[in-house]
């Protein structure tokens, strides 16, 4: 990546996400198996004839739902990472499809914090940075909320410091 000033190097970002994102995580995918879990096992108990058609798929989808609550949300907050810096905003995620995402100081247009429900109850934020950018906003999830109201604070004060791109 080139500035005004020289070529900045990649580095992997710093930051770790709150460890309580773990447990977010899996709250959010036992909450999502739940619901089709739940749904066929209710059929299952009403419709005889299909019992065992639908409580079979139930029991397989509760198993792998489970399974993978217990195991992605650890391998995700072991590979997603953010930094901040005067010049860019950097986030790595991804576990098996890698992604960086950066997004130049100027370039950024707004920033959010977002709390969901489940969010809130375990005390996290989600911090969005818009940008002019095709691919969409750059995303930081797992931030303890006091640290993602923070970050939005810096970000604003940094951009509205940062000239524009003329480019």
């Amino acid at each position: 990546m080139t500035t005004g000033e020289g070529t900045i190097r990649l580095r992997p970002p710093r930051n770790t996400l709150d460890p309580r994102a773990v447990g977010w995580w899996r709250a959010r995918w036992l909450l999502l198996t739940a619901a089709p879990v739940a749904v066929l096992g209710l059929l299952g108990a009403f419709i005889a004839p299909a019992r065992f058609w639908l409580l079979i798929p139930a029991a397989v989808l509760a198993a792998a739902g489970l399974l993978c609550a217990a195991l992605l949300p650890s391998w995700w907050f072991r590979t997603h990472r953010w930094e901040v810096t005067d010049e860019a905003v950097y986030v790595s995620t991804g576990v098996l499809l890698r992604e960086w995402r950066i997004a130049p100081m100027s370039r950024i247009q707004t920033v959010d914090t977002v709390r969901g429900p489940l969010e809130q109850l375990f005390g996290l934020a989600t911090v969005t940075v818009t940008t002019a950018s095709a691919k969409g906003a750059v995303r930081i999830e797992g931030l303890d909320h006091e640290a993602g109201a923070e970050l939005a604070e810096t970000l604003t004060r940094i951009t509205r410091a940062t000239p524009g791109d003329a480019t």
